[in-house]
């Protein structure tokens, strides 16, 4: 497996592998459609950046980082194709995110899930996000556990 930075061509890789995993457990919602109908203008452009993970060139999982106004970075649109769930993929994956906000100088890395997702809440924990309080604001009705990775 390699973990490749995002490019053009792989933005329906992307959307195709966001819209399953949110489909299977919630339903997507305006915010999901405004990044995953344009993941360079929305993420990329913004100051993010998007990992692809490939395994014999078929994108097999993705993360985003989006620039937050504090330097940091939320995580966001983390999955791994359904048949390599457990397989470290995830954790690779993250661990790019903790690299690249490392790398930027960012002074947390944050992120917004739901208490229904065990094996995902498990894979943050390990690699050191502990929860915290709720934001003022939240994009997703689906959000109802705040973690954050201070460096």
């Amino acid at each position: 497996m390699e973990i490749v930075e995002f490019a053009a061509e792989h933005a329906q890789a992307f959307k195709v592998l966001n819209e399953a995993w949110i489909t299977k457990y919630f339903a997507i919602e305006a915010k999901d459609r405004e990044v995953l109908d344009d993941p360079k203008g929305k993420i990329v452009d913004a100051g993010g950046r998007i990992f692809m993970a490939f395994k014999d060139a078929e994108p097999v999982g993705c993360v985003a980082l989006i620039r937050m106004e504090d330097g940091g970075y939320e995580v966001a649109k983390m999955t791994v194709l359904e048949t390599l769930r457990g397989s470290g993929l995830g954790k690779l994956l993250m661990q790019r995110c903790i690299d690249a906000g490392a790398e930027a100088g960012a002074p947390r890395l944050y992120l917004e899930t739901n208490s229904s997702l065990g094996p995902a809440l498990g894979l943050y924990r390990t690699m050191g996000f502990v929860e915290t309080d709720p934001p003022s604001h939240n994009d997703y009705a689906r959000g109802d556990t705040w973690m954050e990775r201070r460096y």
